[in-house]
């Protein structure tokens, strides 16, 4: 089994890291990390390793400085997975490299529209605004964040179907039930004090919360086929 395993060692392309390896690199300043872990990182496109011939990973010195920036990221802002991705793509794309001694560098202030530029931004008319604010799915602000402009864009379409705020005002109802759903689910991690919990619970959350999207389009699409046929 031994020979087995340095064979595998000598056939990777050299300055290549195992997993085994890349685990003794970072546990020092990240005790949680485990094999299991680095795995689900991959799936969640925050490092993409290279595979051997015969299928097992390999890690670039690249890839290691980009989990410790995710790791150390995700440690000490909690900051979801998603994010931490898209961040670092971001960073990496304009060739800023991935140090996270300056997060704000990586992750900038979060844009935040002004009433009258998120109803440009968005084609939306003050009324259509003013509904979705009665009908609770956008909270009222002097500034609005760049979720909610996505938000007001999508209510645009449907208005234009005939679909108004005031007919989505269960919508808005259903996703405080998911949201508490998902707390109850990952309630034993949230009563629990350490970093690793938390860390734990930001991972599962937004996982949790696209598979019920998912479950909620297959249920809609599933309705909807009945009506049409």
């Amino acid at each position: 089994m031994a020979a087995a395993g340095a064979a595998r060692e000598r056939s990777a392309p050299a300055g290549l890291l195992s997993i085994g390896q890349v685990l003794a690199r970072l546990t020092p300043e990240f005790p949680q990390l485990t094999s299991s872990k680095l795995r689900f990182l991959e799936v969640q496109g925050i490092v993409t390793p290279s595979r051997t011939e015969s299928g097992y990973r390999k890690f670039s010195s690249s890839d290691v400085e980009r989990l410790r920036a995710a790791l150390t990221l995700q440690r000490d802002h909690y900051l979801p997975l998603s994010v931490i991705r898209e961040q670092l793509d971001e960073a990496e794309a304009k060739g800023e490299g991935w140090s996270v001694v300056a997060p704000p560098s990586i992750s900038p202030p979060a844009r935040r529209h002004r009433r009258d530029e998120l109803l440009l931004r968005t084609g939306a008319t003050p009324q259509l605004l003013n509904d979705a604010i009665s009908a609770g799915l956008i909270n009222a602000s002097d500034a609005y964040p760049e979720h909610v402009s996505s938000l007001l864009s999508g209510l645009v379409t449907l208005a234009r179907h005939g679909i108004e705020p005031r007919h989505l005002r269960s919508m808005r109802q259903n996703a405080e039930r998911e949201a508490a759903l998902i707390e109850s689910a990952l309630s034993t991690l949230l009563r629990r004090t350490d970093a690793a919990s938390r860390e734990r619970a930001a991972e599962l959350a937004p996982e949790l919360a696209t598979r019920i999207d998912e479950v909620r389009r297959l249920l809609v699409k599933q309705s909807i086929e009945r009506v049409l046929s």
